[in-house]
């Protein structure tokens, strides 16, 4: 984005979105942050019509995709090699072994710093 006159044009296209709470400009690196609950290709079309910008996702890695270490409890010393112990339905384990419960996507979705927010390049 070389002036504020790109900045805003880029700001407008994606505002009056369904579903879009917060737009962020970074002119510097050329990003745009949209955040709230959209499609991001259907952010990154619009973005494409409206101005004739080129655009792109920026990269993001989802929290559920990280890979998490083994939790304990969830691997029987006693058990045949490569057995797994049904984790979800032991309630002293059950917290140990979900790194992605519905209690992490909803304080990340009500919070000011968004991980799951849409960035487009």
């Amino acid at each position: 984005m070389d002036c504020e006159g790109c900045e805003r044009r880029v700001r407008k296209s994606v505002e009056s979105m369904k579903g879009v709470t917060n737009v962020t400009v970074d002119p510097k690196q050329s990003k745009l942050t949209v955040e709230g609950f959209v499609q991001p290709n259907k952010v990154v079309r619009r973005v494409m019509h409206r101005t004739g910008k080129k655009a792109e996702l920026w990269p993001y890695v989802p929290y559920e995709v990280v890979p998490h270490p083994y939790a304990p409890g969830a691997y029987d010393k006693k058990a045949p090699p490569g057995y797994v112990r049904n984790a979800l339905a032991d309630p002293l384990v059950a917290p140990l072994a979900r790194a992605s419960s519905f209690e992490v996507k909803y304080t990340s979705a009500f919070s000011d710093d968004n991980p799951n927010a849409c960035t487009i390049m």
